[in-house]
């Protein structure tokens, strides 16, 4: 038997392993980072994300429509192009790509906006075509009359 003449114990012969403790703290800061990046991140972007064709709206004292589903848009910019949506179309097109994506056929809500710069007799042919098709649900979009 060999004893250890360095400790000053007797008998004692093997020294003590101390056994590691597994960690019982979960360390967060890696993901609170992450996720303060990721809200930055989302912050910056979601302004870009708003679609749509930029126009400016005459403005009129009539009250906002109430709508509980997404309606068709028809916009005309300052330059006279037409767009459904976001989507460029010809004055031709027009009726067919209503009919084909009104998914409540003639009784679709439909509302056109147009360039307060742009004549209103360009509006109104646009109008014109979509009512002479059959649609019967349109409506012109403005922006409110500040009152001040």
């Amino acid at each position: 038997m060999s004893m250890d003449m360095g400790s000053g114990e007797l008998g004692s012969g093997r020294k003590r392993r101390q056994r590691t403790q597994p960690m019982t703290q979960i360390n967060v800061t890696p993901f609170v980072d992450v996720m303060l990046v990721l809200l930055i991140v989302f912050m910056i972007t979601a302004p870009l994300m708003t679609v749509g064709v930029p126009i400016e709206l005459p403005k009129t004292e009539a009250g906002q429509v109430e709508g509980s589903k997404q309606p068709l848009v028809i916009s005309l910019d300052a330059k006279g192009r037409i767009f459904l949506q976001e989507t460029e179309i010809k004055m031709d097109q027009v009726v067919a790509k209503l009919s084909a994506i009104a998914k409540s056929g003639f009784k679709e809500r439909i509302y056109i906006q147009g360039d307060k710069n742009l004549m209103f007799g360009e509006i109104s042919k646009v109008m014109g075509r979509i009512s002479r098709a059959g649609f019967t649900r349109i409506t012109v979009i403005t922006d409110t009359l500040e009152n001040g």
